[in-house]
């Protein structure tokens, strides 16, 4: 296995951190063991040549392919059930309610990594508006760092495996399948998510009008909690009066330091005044 020195090891921490916002300072055995086999079989001597690399190369998929290393990109379809029973029973009914004239949805998944979670949500709104939903437009946002992710998710092939924990019915109604193994997104849902790509530490550009609900699960799992609350905070600013943040079971907000609503677990919402 190839070591990385601390001289290294501090710089690629700081890279990450300053950039993305992810803090890998207690990930020595991470990188090591993500990076090394990769490193050796590529020539490099050292990760400082590996970092150059990375930085040099003008086409960005140097870059793309050390966040995948060091991110866990695992979802599935219906991750964390009891955030789409929310959004069904209470977040829906809300949404539809005050955005009646208008008749938009305005959703953003943050760190949408391979699509599901955009896709399941897409899903569930098809589901509650059902005859209504051509009159609608709720067409959700979807955003990651990640080019070659997002480039996968647009696609919307998945393994037939990985669809069993969604309801009777639904991979024949939103799935196309190719062969035993794999299926693919039916058309007509794919246009309902727009995949952008959008770095979490940067302003937030979509301001055309506030969001009524943000999903931004499992991704803060990464940052420090300066960096977490600023991120929060930027989210609160975009989000409409009454709007609602999902983040990952395995995360939360102190509620001290927080203007948000704290409603459930990993539910929050923007006061309505």
């Amino acid at each position: 296995m190839l070591k990385i020195n601390d001289s290294e090891f501090n710089r690629l921490v700081t890279f990450m951190r300053e950039r993305y916002g992810i803090n890998l300072s207690h990930k020595r055995t991470l990188i090591e063991g993500r990076l090394s086999n990769m490193l050796y079989e590529r020539g490099f001597k050292n990760y400082d040549d590996y970092l150059d690399c990375c930085l040099n190369d003008k086409s960005g998929k140097e870059l793309d392919g050390l966040l995948i290393k060091l991110t866990t990109n695992h979802t599935y379809f219906m991750r964390e059930p009891e955030h789409f029973k929310y959004l069904t029973d209470t977040v829906l009914p809300f949404l539809k309610q005050v955005n009646a004239k208008t008749k938009t949805m305005r959703i953003w998944s943050a760190g949408c990594s391979s699509g599901e979670e955009a896709y399941t949500t897409a899903m569930h709104i098809s589901e509650f508006l059902g005859k209504e939903k051509t009159a609608w437009d709720t067409r959700i946002l979807a955003t990651d760092i990640s080019l070659r992710t997002l480039a996968g998710a647009q696609n919307g092939v998945y393994l037939a495996s990985g669809l069993s924990d969604l309801p009777d019915g639904w991979i024949d109604k939103y799935f196309d399948r190719l062969d035993s193994e794999k299926c693919k997104i039916k058309p007509e849902l794919r246009r309902e998510v727009i995949f952008r790509t959008f770095n979490l530490m940067e302003p937030i550009p979509y301001k055309k009008a506030p969001f009524d609900l943000i999903f931004c699960r499992n991704v803060m799992i990464y940052f420090e909690m300066e960096t977490k609350l600023a991120l929060v905070n930027r989210f609160f600013d975009v989000l409409r009066p009454g709007g609602y943040l999902f983040i990952g079971h395995a995360e939360s907000i102190p509620r001290d330091t927080t203007q948000y609503q704290y409603i459930k677990p990993a539910i929050y919402r923007k006061p309505l005044q």
